[in-house]
């Protein structure tokens, strides 16, 4: 599935740390629900592989890592394009 979604951090008020991005509902319902699970796809039309956990609040987030920011041109606060699949 496709989607795009602006990078963040997992805990916002210390402004370092985890960068996620968080799944629109539709994502979290075909990936089966709340659940930890191994994932990849593409970030701005780049493979990576990675993980989705629950987030708190009935949200599913995507890790996404220094690296795959760093081979994508994105940071945090970017917005990027993004397909997911189970691994």
């Amino acid at each position: 599935m496709r989607f795009s979604a602006q990078i963040r951090y997992w805990n916002p008020d210390k402004a370092s740390g985890l960068a996620v991005v968080d799944l629109p509902d539709e994502l979290v319902r075909f990936l089966g629900g709340l659940k930890q699970q191994k994932v990849r796809g593409t970030i701005n039309g780049l493979p990576y592989e990675s993980n989705v956990m629950p987030a708190g609040g009935g949200r599913l987030a995507l890790s996404v890592s220094r690296k795959m920011m760093t081979e994508a041109a994105a940071g945090v606060g970017s917005e990027a394009e993004f397909e997911l699949e189970r691994r």
